[in-house]
């Protein structure tokens, strides 16, 4: 019975210490969606700034910067993937990566993939989609921008040399009332259909737009923009879903830990009564034993002898 007693006080110790790793971890967590969230909510004014300057360069008329659609013909199909790096985030990449086979497997031609995050890359693999280029997930707000801006050299590189006619973003997005939800982008290019789209967009005011400088100028550097804040955007997206799936995970593990503990905290009294009891009748046994049987004691008389 100690034995027993005696291990499980240790895993009721080791529950408790897994316990405070938890709630460390959970409150990280907690603390990291913040940050990243608000970092999406900064950006959505920049970003419907940007929409309405591209609104106004394409409602004039037409401007000289033309798609190159012999890469539409020729170039493959590159897909940006962002994931994660750390595992604990619950299903967050087999999500993912369900969502990315699907959608590629609709699409026609040859697939690129550029994985964001190592445990993506890995998940890919296993679904026969090998990253050719892989990227370091960013731990901050700060690290995003170096990330961006590397993704968007490397596609620069790629359409320079007609390889990729096609970019898609793919990430998870926090959604109000689930965890969160993988959604698509196409990022380029920037064709009939993504004109369309702006062109939808209306102008917040009734007094008409006018570039004042070189239009070509302003268009290139306004894309320019959007590529970025599309790419930032995904990026912050995603780092704030993982935590929230992390923090989840963190909440399911602590809900168990605290059931684990319980049962034993209850097996444990259980045991530490019975060995109570246990000692209780053996020194009631004892003391039974002890007595001097009936027939055994001295009667008063004949402690001389008589007969």
């Amino acid at each position: 019975m100690s034995e027993t007693a005696a291990s499980l006080r240790r895993k009721i110790a080791s529950a408790g210490d897994l316990e405070s790793v938890v709630r460390t971890m959970k409150a990280m967590a907690a603390a990291s969606i913040g940050q990243y969230e608000n970092a999406v909510r900064s950006l959505d004014d920049y970003y419907r700034t940007v929409q309405l300057g591209l609104v106004a360069c394409l409602q004039q008329n037409e401007p000289r910067t033309t798609m190159r659609a012999k890469q539409k013909e020729t170039g493959s199909i590159g897909a940006v993937v962002f994931g994660s790096d750390q595992g604990l985030v619950g299903q967050f990449n087999d999500v993912m990566v369900e969502f990315v086979v699907n959608m590629l497997g609709n699409l026609p031609g040859k697939k690129t993939v550029w994985a964001v995050g190592e445990r993506i890359q890995s998940r890919l693999a296993d679904n026969n989609l090998l990253s050719e280029k892989n990227f370091i997930l960013p731990n901050s707000i700060s690290a995003i921008t170096p990330l961006v801006g590397q993704i968007l050299i490397e596609m620069e590189k790629q359409r320079e040399k007609g390889e990729i006619a096609q970019i898609y973003l793919f990430h998870n997005r926090p959604k109000t009332g689930a965890i969160y939800t993988p959604v698509s982008q196409q990022l380029l290019p920037l064709d009939h259909a993504w004109r369309r789209e702006l062109a939808a967009i209306r102008w917040p005011t009734g007094n008409l737009p006018e570039i004042m400088n070189d239009r070509e100028r302003t268009l290139l550097a306004l894309v320019r923009e959007y590529l970025f804040v599309s790419l930032f955007r995904a990026c912050a997206e995603s780092l704030a879903s993982e935590n929230a799936s992390r923090l989840a995970a963190m909440q399911r593990a602590e809900k168990n830990i605290d059931e684990l503990l319980e049962d034993m905290n209850r097996t444990f009294h259980r045991l530490r009564q019975s060995g109570i009891d246990e000692e209780l009748f053996d020194v009631i046994s004892g003391f039974e034993a002890l007595k001097v049987p009936q027939q055994w004691k001295v009667q008063p008389g004949r402690l001389k002898g008589s007969r």
